[in-house]
């Protein structure tokens, strides 16, 4: 398994995550429209913040079912936390906050996020 390290703009949100990426996910809901986030989704365990969870402020819209966490200092968002169908606790990572990726070669999946 790969560790990879990422964060936010100006390094206030650091984390490292674990896993293989073997795709990223585009959501065309409001949200990530305007994000322009490319998501991989991992357990939450495989998330481990190098900065404290308090350093991140948290958005949520809709269903408040996903926690867009954000850096308060320069807006981008890194990472999301919710819950996935079975109730198991997940992180929608940002790949494009993941240091060294070469987003090329991911192959992109697209989501109809805005018909939910």
């Amino acid at each position: 398994m790969t560790t990879y390290t990422g964060s936010c703009h100006c390094g206030g949100i650091t984390f490292e995550v674990e896993g293989e990426i073997d795709s990223g996910l585009a959501c065309n809901c409001s949200i990530c429209t305007r994000k322009g986030s490319l998501l991989w989704f991992v357990p939450r365990a495989k998330l481990r913040l190098k900065t404290p969870e308090s350093a991140a402020s948290t958005y949520t819209f809709n269903k408040h079912m996903i926690k867009h966490r954000f850096c308060p200092t320069c807006g981008i968002h890194p990472y999301g936390e919710g819950t996935d169908p079975k109730g198991r606790a997940m992180a929608a990572v940002n790949l494009r906050c993941i240091e060294g990726l070469d987003l090329e070669a991911i192959p992109v999946h697209h989501f109809d996020g805005k018909s939910m």
